[in-house]
C-alpha cells in the first residue's frame, strides 16, 4: 500500500492515501486522478475537493470504509455523515448501498437519535437535501410527534424506544417542563435547530394535518426561545420564516397578543415589504380583537406624529378586505376601540388634520350605534388644533352623524363654538326632529281605544322612563325653544347674506378703494 496521493479537504487539513484504493470505491476521486495525471508532470498526484460536507472528519470516515475493504460500523450518530460523503464522492457502490439500508431502521431510532441524526443534516446542507437523506428524518420526526401530540413522551410504547427520555438529561427536563401544556412537548427540542430546518418541518407538518394552533403556539415559543443570542440577521430570518408560515397556514390560530408580540420584536429588523405586508393583513384581520394598550404603537423615526396613525389605517383596510364588515358584532367592537384610539391620539398637536380625517372616516358608519364618543374625540382635536382652517373643520365635523348623536350631545355641539355655525345648525335640526318623534310616539299611547297588548313592550320601556303627562309638556318646551334657537341662526345667515351682497355691489361699481366693507356682525 503506497501514498501516492495527496487530497486538500476544504482547505482544512491534507491526506496522504493509496489512490487505487479510494479510486476503487470513489466515482468522483477516479475523474479527478486521471485530470490530474493528464496535466502533472511529477509522480506525486495532488487533489483538491472542494465542500466535502462533514470536511475532514468525514474524510477520514470514508478513508476507513474504503481500507477496511467496504466494512464499517453505522449508528445513528454517523449514517447521515456517511450517507451525505457517499452520495458526494460518487460511491456507487457498497458504502451508499449500506447507508440507504441503514436508513430503513429509522422508525425503530429513538427521539434523542432522531433529534441528534436532524442536527448533522443540517450541518451538511444542501448535499442533506439533494441525497433525501434531510426528508427521511423530517418525515420520521413529524410522525413522532403527530401521533402523540396529545400524549406525554414518557407514555409511549418501551418497545420503539422513540421517547424514553429519562435517558437524556438536559433535553428531559426541558421535555417534562414543557409537557405542562399538552401536544408541546417538543416545543424545547427543537428551538437550537435554524429557521430554514424549522420551515421544513413546519411544511411538513402542514401536510400531515397537524393541529395548526399547536403549530402556532410553537412558532411563537421559537420566536421567544430561539436563537436568543443570535445575530441580528438571524433574528430577522427567524421571524421572516415565522410570519410566512403562519400566513400560509392560517393567521388566526395565533392569538391577536401574540401577533402584536410579533410585531414588537420585529419591527427594528427592517423585514422585507412582503412579510411586513402579510404580518400587518394578519393583525389586521384581528383587529376587533385588539385592545387599546396594542393600538398605541410609538411612531418610527421621520414621522412626525407620536403614534403610528399610518399602521393602524393599514390594519383598518385589512379588517375590511378580510371580511370584517361581514359581521355586525366584529365591525361594531372594532367601532368601540377606534373611539377609545380616537380620544388617546386627538391631543397630539402633531397630528395632521389629513390624518385624523383619515382615521375617523377609517370605518363605515354602521360601526357605530352611537356618535357620543365620536364626538367627544372630534371635540377635543379642534381645541387642541385651533389653527386649522375652517374648510378642515368642515369635512372633519361632516364625519358625525347626527342621527346618532344623544339629546345630550346634540345641544352640546350646537353651543360649542369650536365647530362652524352650519354644524350647529345641523345637530339643532337632528335634536328638533328626535323631539318630534319622541312627542308624536307619546301621543300615541295617550290617544283613546289602543290597544295595550299589541305594543306591551314599547308601554313599559316608556312607563319606565316618562311621568307622560309631564315630560310632554317638557317636551314641547323644548321643542319650542329649539325651533327658536333656529329661526334666530336663519335669520343671521340672511343677514349676513344681504351684507356680502351689499359689499359685492359696491365692490363692482367701483367704489373708493378707502371705504371699508360693512361690519357683518353689529
Amino acid at each position: 500500500m503506497t501514498c501516492d496521493l495527496e487530497v486538500d479537504v476544504n482547505g482544512e487539513e491534507i491526506f496522504l492515501v493509496d489512490k487505487e484504493v479510494l479510486s476503487c470505491f470513489s466515482g468522483k476521486l477516479r475523474e479527478l486522478t486521471s485530470k490530474s495525471l493528464a496535466t502533472s508532470a511529477t509522480r506525486n498526484l495532488r487533489v483538491t475537493l472542494h465542500g466535502l460536507p462533514g470536511g475532514a472528519e468525514a474524510f477520514e470516515l470514508m478513508t476507513r470504509f474504503c481500507y477496511s475493504n467496504g466494512r464499517t460500523q453505522m449508528s445513528p450518530s454517523n449514517i447521515c455523515l456517511l450517507h451525505c460523503i457517499a452520495h458526494f464522492m460518487e460511491m456507487t457502490g457498497d458504502m451508499l448501498s449500506l447507508t440507504k439500508k441503514s436508513l430503513h431502521g429509522i422508525p425503530y431510532w429513538s427521539w434523542p437519535e432522531i433529534m441528534s441524526c436532524l442536527k448533522q443534516c443540517q450541518d451538511l446542507i444542501p448535499v442533506a437535501s439533494s441525497s433525501g437523506m434531510l426528508d427521511k428524518v423530517i418525515c420520521s420526526l413529524v410522525g413522532r410527534i403527530t401521533a402523540v401530540s396529545d400524549a406525554s413522551p414518557s407514555g409511549s410504547s418501551p418497545e420503539s424506544s422513540a421517547f424514553r427520555f429519562s435517558c437524556d438529561t438536559g433535553s428531559t427536563t426541558s421535555a417534562k417542563n414543557s409537557s405542562n401544556h399538552r401536544g408541546a412537548w417538543w416545543f424545547d427540542e427543537l428551538v437550537v435547530l435554524n429557521p430554514d430546518m424549522v420551515e421544513e418541518i413546519i411544511r411538513k407538518m402542514a401536510v400531515e394535518k397537524a393541529n395548526h394552533v399547536v403549530i402556532g403556539r410553537f412558532l411563537m415559543h421559537y420566536l421567544k426561545n430561539g436563537g436568543v443570542r443570535s445575530a441580528a440577521a438571524d433574528k430577522k430570518k427567524a421571524a421572516e420564516v415565522i410570519i410566512d408560515l403562519l400566513y400560509s397556514l392560517d393567521g388566526s390560530f395565533v392569538s391577536c397578543k401574540s401577533l402584536f408580540g410579533l410585531l414588537r420584536v420585529s419591527s427594528p429588523l427592517k423585514l422585507s415589504k412582503c412579510c411586513q405586508t402579510k404580518l400587518e393583513s394578519m393583525i389586521g384581520n384581528q383587529f376587533d380583537q385588539a385592545t387599546l394598550d396594542n393600538l398605541l404603537i410609538p411612531a418610527t423615526a421621520g414621522m412626525t406624529s407620536l403614534y403610528d396613525v399610518n399602521l393602524i389605517l393599514r390594519f383598518l383596510r385589512s379588517f375590511l378586505r378580510r371580511g370584517g364588515r361581514d359581521s355586525a358584532n366584529r365591525l361594531k367592537q372594532a367601532g368601540s376601540l377606534m373611539d377609545s384610539y380616537l380620544a388617546e391620539v386627538a391631543p397630539d398637536s402633531s397630528l395632521k388634520p389629513l390624518k385624523f380625517l383619515a382615521l375617523i372616516t377609517a370605518l363605515p358608519d354602521e360601526a357605530r350605534d352611537c356618535h357620543d364618543a365620536f364626538y367627544r374625540a372630534i371635540d377635543l382635536y379642534l381645541e387642541v388644533h385651533t389653527q386649522i382652517s375652517e374648510e378642515e373643520k368642515m369635512k372633519i365635523s361632516c364625519a358625525i352623524n347626527y342621527e346618532k348623536l344623544s339629546s345630550e350631545s346634540c345641544e352640546h355641539i350646537a353651543r360649542n363654538t369650536k365647530f362652524p355655525s352650519r354644524t350647529a345648525v345641523r345637530a339643532l335640526i337632528s335634536h328638533q326632529t328626535k323631539l318630534r318623534s319622541l312627542l308624536k310616539e307619546t301621543d300615541q299611547l295617550k290617544k283613546p281605544g289602543h290597544d295595550p297588548d299589541r305594543d306591551d313592550e314599547q308601554i313599559i320601556l316608556y312607563a319606565k322612563k316618562l311621568d307622560l303627562s309631564r315630560e310632554h309638556e317638557k317636551l314641547k318646551s323644548q321643542l319650542q325653544g329649539m325651533q327658536w334657537k333656529v329661526m334666530e341662526l336663519e335669520k343671521m345667515c340672511q343677514k349676513m347674506q344681504r351684507q356680502m351682497s351689499k359689499a359685492m355691489k359696491a365692490r363692482i361699481a367701483g367704489s373708493s378703494g378707502s371705504r371699508s366693507l360693512p361690519r357683518l356682525c353689529s
